[in-house]
């Protein structure tokens, strides 16, 4: 993810556009395959010794009482066994790929069409134009929101004039609803994981274009302390969602 994290730093941020860039897709591949050639990778014709497959039973062991948790509701694990796991995602449905053309969000009162950007001369993602602040722009190269994977959508938190379509992006909390109208009449609609600010220099390019396990949803603008120039606002809030509805 380094390339990715390169291309996000040199996205600029005028008149408080979102900025980040586009995912490195060769990055995953690389490192899979460096792993796969390692000293201790595939080569190794040793059976596993008896520390590694009590290891595993435990694991097996942990598997198999998270799931009767989830089924039955009920508590069998210690708290020590489970700290830091993260727990089984809710049921989803994955949509096929359409385009999106709305955004509503309630809790924030935000309701804007949504049109297609693309990549940026400098390789970022395009922003809207200022001409166009009031309404937010779908990355065309990654997914449509509904399938597998994270699609983007990127949007001005204000301009010259005023506040623009993103700007009370920051106020959305976990459990938040965000509904993405698409071209197929249907709607997705996404809860909010989190909400995160992260300075420009410092993008978690990973977290933002890494997640494929379920459809997923970024929303990203500018926030933080107006530095000027061609950096614009000195971080970028994004929100984390996934899809959990569709109708």
């Amino acid at each position: 993810m380094a390339a990715a994290a390169r291309r996000l730093r040199r996205t600029a941020a005028q008149m408080g556009t979102a900025s980040v860039a586009t995912p490195d897709p060769s990055a995953a591949p690389v490192a899979a395959r460096a792993r796969r050639v390692g000293s201790t990778g595939y080569r190794r014709r040793s059976g596993p010794g008896l520390p590694a497959l009590a290891v595993g039973a435990l694991m097996l062991l942990i598997i198999t009482m998270l799931g009767v948790e989830r089924v039955t509701g009920m508590s069998v694990l210690p708290d020590r066994f489970i700290a830091g796991l993260v727990p089984p995602p809710k049921e989803f449905p994955v949509l096929p790929a359409s385009q999106p053309l709305g955004l509503e969000i309630s809790s924030i009162e935000l309701e804007a069409p949504v049109h297609s950007v693309g990549i940026a001369p400098d390789g970022s993602i395009a922003a809207p134009t200022t001409e166009r602040a009031q309404e937010a722009g779908w990355y065309d190269q990654g997914p449509t929101p509904g399938q597998y994977g994270p699609a983007v959508i990127v949007g001005h938190v204000d301009t010259h004039t005023g506040p623009a379509v993103f700007a009370h992006l920051r106020e959305l909390r976990a459990g938040d609803r965000v509904e993405v109208a698409r071209s197929d009449g249907s709607v997705a609609i996404f809860e909010v994981d989190r909400v995160g600010r992260y300075d420009k220099e410092k993008l978690p390019a990973g977290e933002v274009f890494g997640d494929f396990s379920r459809p997923q949803l970024r929303l990203i603008t500018c926030g933080g302390r107006w530095v000027g120039g061609e950096t614009g606002y000195a971080d970028n809030v994004i929100v984390f969602a996934s899809l959990v509805e569709a109708r």
